[in-house]
């Protein structure tokens, strides 16, 4: 934890707004830019855009196999961000962490090398109706494939996981318990520390979906004690094309590659291969180097302004909105209370698509995700076809917040809700 007054004074947000040329921008002629769509992917500062210009500009070449200046200048930024990501997350090596294109393929990494290695038919994957697609469907390919069973945590009316199930379906054995720290549609933070212990218990390994809580609060996997993380780079201000794994070394020296190609060997016969060493057994072909560069810049820039303090200052804004969105008439919020959640507002307006309400507050410059925000199941769940969402990271404002308000009442009065 960081030692440090966690107050909204803490931020100077006009100087933080100012490090992100595209809040700047009019979307409409005279109308400013309201992002709130950061869960989707949030807005990238100057440093990074600046970091990824001057590697091509400068330093750009491939890495980890030349000897010329380019090569080495390039492998040093791209490693220097391994091990900058690797200190962010405290993982005890910069080994564990393995560059992915996404979340995504950081799941699909688990599923396909450890869970081919390790499962067998009729073994549990336990997961929860809250996931992202990401963390469903190759769990369900999986399924398909060898005959394992998945099982689900349920969510209660007021956005929770249901503890007493979890611990019901505990009593199943699952080999491994996978599931969102934070969820993309709720904004449920889940007890994770705790979850990992009782998964731990039952004999069960953990994946845990960061994508949202890595961007928006410490995340600690040594005080997690969690076995894998997966999260996005372009959810917290770096580059998208970039993801990351992390996994607990002894997992990661027994799992086979999951790409075959270039860097990821030692030695290449016409009948068999030698797999390097951890992590580069994973990071097949070039991977995306400036990309990475990137993610570490960003690592750097949100370490500076200190994750409590955007913890804390997205609090505030979730807080703020509960009250001021949920008290226009036809408003329904989905999810627990503000003190549960991270910055993630999903709404309904009553007789209104959630796709009419985003056109018509793009024409007030608000940009906000209106669908399913790929997780059907959990919609599915609350009986939806779609939600509005509005999501919120340190660089957004009250104000903000009252323009998004005063746009619904403009959406009321032309569908007459």
């Amino acid at each position: 934890m960081e030692n440090r007054t966690v107050t909204l004074s803490t931020i100077d947000l006009r100087e933080k707004r100012a490090d992100f040329p595209i809040l700047e921008r009019q979307v409409r002629t005279g109308v400013p830019l309201v992002y709130l769509d950061s869960a989707a992917t949030s807005q990238k500062p100057k440093v990074v855009i600046e970091a990824m210009d001057e590697y091509y500009r400068k330093s750009n070449a491939n890495i980890h196999r030349g000897i010329h200046v380019l090569a080495e200048e390039a492998t040093a930024q791209y490693e220097k961000s391994r091990a900058l990501i690797a200190h962010f997350i405290n993982s005890p090596s910069s080994k564990q962490i393995v560059f992915t294109r996404n979340t995504t393929e950081a799941i699909n990494l688990v599923a396909y090398s450890w869970g081919r290695t390790n499962l067998k038919e009729d073994d549990v994957v336990l997961l929860t109706e809250m996931e992202h697609h990401s963390n469903l469907v190759p769990w369900q390919i999986l399924s398909s494939s060898i005959g394992t069973k998945l099982e689900f945590i349920p969510v209660t009316d007021d956005g929770l996981l249901d503890d007493e199930v979890f611990h019901k379906k505990l009593e199943l054995k699952p080999k491994l318990v996978a599931f969102t720290q934070m969820s993309n549609v709720l904004g449920t933070i889940n007890p994770a520390k705790y979850m990992i212990a009782e998964a731990h218990k039952s004999g069960a390994l953990v994946l845990l979906d960061g994508a949202q809580s890595v961007p928006h609060f410490p995340v600690d996997v040594q005080d997690l004690d969690v076995d894998f993380l997966a999260f996005s780079g372009h959810k917290m201000c770096g580059p998208t094309g970039i993801g990351v794994l992390y996994a607990k070394r002894n997992l990661l020296e027994k799992m086979p590659p999951f790409l075959g190609g270039g860097d990821m060997i030692k030695r290449v016969y016409l009948q068999e291969f030698t797999a390097n060493e951890i992590p580069y057994k994973f990071e097949a072909g070039t991977p995306a180097i400036a990309e990475a560069i990137g993610l570490g810049v960003a690592v750097e820039y949100l370490k500076s302004i200190g994750m409590e303090t955007i913890a804390h200052h997205e609090q505030k804004l979730i807080d703020y909105a509960i009250k001021k969105i949920g008290a226009i008439d036809g408003v329904n919020i989905y999810g627990p209370t503000a003190e549960k959640k991270g910055g993630v507002l999903s709404f309904t307006l009553t007789g209104v698509h959630p796709h009419d309400i985003s056109q018509i507050l793009d024409r007030y410059g608000i940009a906000i995700r209106a669908g399913h925000h790929c997780a059907m199941p959990l919609h599915d769940r609350y009986q939806l076809s779609a939600t509005a969402r509005a999501s919120f990271y340190f660089y957004n404002t009250i104000e903000e917040i009252d323009c998004l308000a005063d746009a619904i009442y403009q959406v009321k009065d032309i569908f007459g809700a």
